[in-house]
């Protein structure tokens, strides 16, 4: 297979606007646990639980992504050197770490309607 230079750079927006949301996913869930630190309510046991699980999957879903990110690069690297056969193998990296980025995408979601269900569930007592 041939993977010239543009096509590791076509992943470059893409990348990149998927680290965009999951910072901002990131950031929402840290409001969200300093808020339930503030308050004077007792946080459930679940939703701890939840919450660091979910913590947990974001910062794999970015190092996942970042690491995507930079096997892109050095493709690119790799095929402005003549080097096209690993630039290709390094692309293919480069894609299956996309490709787990985005399950744990998956994962954290489902987590996330877990979390909203214990609250529905806390609010209906």
């Amino acid at each position: 297979m041939h993977v010239s230079l543009t096509t590791p750079a076509l992943l470059f927006p893409a990348i990149s606007l998927l680290l965009l949301a999951y910072t901002n996913r990131f950031f929402a869930l840290a409001a969200l646990i300093r808020n339930l630190s503030h308050g004077d309510k007792p946080v459930h046991k679940d939703q701890l639980k939840n919450l660091s699980q979910r913590i947990t999957i974001i910062r794999r879903m970015q190092e996942a992504g970042v690491s995507s990110f930079a096997l892109c690069v050095l493709c690119m690297i790799f095929i402005y050197i003549g080097f096209n056969k690993t630039g290709s193998v390094i692309f293919g990296a480069s894609l299956l770490l996309l490709l787990y980025s985005l399950i744990l995408s998956v994962i954290e979601i489902r987590i996330s309607v877990d979390a909203l269900n214990i609250h529905i569930k806390e609010m209906s007592k």
